[in-house]
């Protein structure tokens, strides 16, 4: 059997003290968009100057998916 032990508000807060949200920081994109630090950019897939992320190779097999997905099957 565990021994309940009363938290005093002080402890409750401390405790509590770091559970604050704290707002994203964003850095600008070469190509002028906003995105968030340390991450690729969504619109143009550049990172720290060099293209990590194919985007427009993403979109257009996002575009197949979809019509393959609406079109209709017997």
């Amino acid at each position: 059997m565990v021994v309940r032990m009363r938290h005093t508000r002080a402890h409750t807060a401390n405790r509590r003290s770091h559970h604050a949200l704290v707002a994203q920081t964003l850095a600008k994109c070469e190509c002028g968009a906003t995105r968030v630090s340390h991450r690729a950019c969504p619109s143009c897939g550049r990172y720290r100057g060099r293209v990590v992320v194919d985007v427009a190779a993403k979109a257009q097999k996002k575009a197949v998916r979809k019509a393959k997905a609406s079109a209709p099957t017997k």
